[in-house]
């Protein structure tokens, strides 16, 4: 096969679709529709029942984890990514990672000081020693 220079960028040809991709793009598919069929499942079970707090959080930890799993699968099969270098995977999922980490880091952060700020802010307690003892006001709203 010839290589074909258009302007000094060279172009390298496409090979046909042959039995290996077709095979390939089925199993994405069913791959893909299996995973988004589990995680519709455990949406509905945690909506159509009532469990305990604990097992409620297993069923949502179990959904995030396979999100998780689709979103690696798209990205290594449509984004061509599972194709590439290692280092150039690491270069990618590496500071996506930390990102994430930062996040979660910064939002666990903020809660903790907002919760600190309101236990020894003395107006706070004021306020809410207040609305305890204050009687209910009859006759509705003015």
């Amino acid at each position: 096969m010839e290589h074909q220079t258009f302007g000094g960028e060279v172009t390298m040809p496409h090979e046909a679709p042959g039995d290996d991709s077709k095979k390939r793009i089925w199993r994405t598919t069913w791959i893909l529709s299996g995973i988004t069929i589990l995680e519709l499942g455990i949406g509905y079970l945690l909506y159509l029942t009532n469990f305990s707090e604990g097992l409620d959080l297993a069923f949502k930890g179990a959904v995030i984890i396979l999100s998780l799993a689709k979103a690696f699968y798209i990205v290594s099969i449509f984004m061509h990514l599972g194709d590439e270098i290692r280092n150039l995977i690491m270069t990618i999922v590496v500071p996506l990672v930390l990102f994430v980490w930062f996040i979660i880091a910064f939002l666990a952060d903020g809660v903790s000081w907002k919760n600190l700020r309101n236990e020894y802010n003395p107006k706070e307690q004021i306020k809410q020693e207040q609305e305890h003892t204050a009687p209910a006001k009859e006759g509705g709203l003015k």
